[in-house]
């Protein structure tokens, strides 16, 4: 960032969310949680299936999946190490018109540190990238609500541009 630029146009991380949906409670879903534990060093939380889906077997409330949430350091060398899990190829399907970023790893052993474990077997996870700039806390703060401009905003172009500046990312 050069001198004269304003620094509250400055591109951070507001945080990055790793899950894995293992789809129904048990086993299945404590290897999921014992996984997450190995790749964050954090202690994951269940998420909750939110309607009824017969066909799975699956009820409101019933816990189908694990989830953790980096933030500050942790969170850019997370997604340095998922980028070269994916071989720093991104799609630009993979950016939503807010400028956040999500994708997918298909195998846990495509992470950079990550070995097999046969009794765990094999599970693919997501990473969802939040982008922010200073100033965004008017917007989520319970008093004083504030909308924030247009201009200040995060754009598509503006994230493709972060992450190939950043993270030497390359987009198709």
């Amino acid at each position: 960032m050069s001198e004269k630029e304003n620094p509250m146009r400055e591109i951070l991380i507001d945080k990055v969310t790793v899950n894995i949906g293992a789809g129904s409670p048990g086993e299945k879903l404590d290897n999921a949680k014992e996984l997450l534990r190995r790749l964050t060093n954090h202690a994951p939380v269940e998420t909750l299936a939110r309607r009824r889906e017969p066909a799975f077997k699956i009820r409101p409330g019933m816990p189908i999946g694990v989830k953790v949430t980096l933030r500050g350091k942790e969170a850019g060398d997370f997604i340095e190490k998922a980028l070269a899990a994916k071989k720093r190829i991104l799609s630009a399907k993979n950016f939503d018109k807010f400028g956040n970023v999500s994708f997918g790893i298909a195998e846990y052993i495509d992470f950079p540190g990550a070995k097999y474990d046969p009794s765990m077997g094999m599970y693919g996870f997501d990473v969802c990238v939040t982008l922010k700039r200073r100033g965004r806390r008017v917007a989520e703060r319970k008093l004083k609500i504030a909308k924030i401009g247009k201009s200040h905003r995060i754009t598509k172009e503006e994230a493709i541009e972060f992450l190939k500046s950043k993270f030497n990312a390359k987009i198709e």
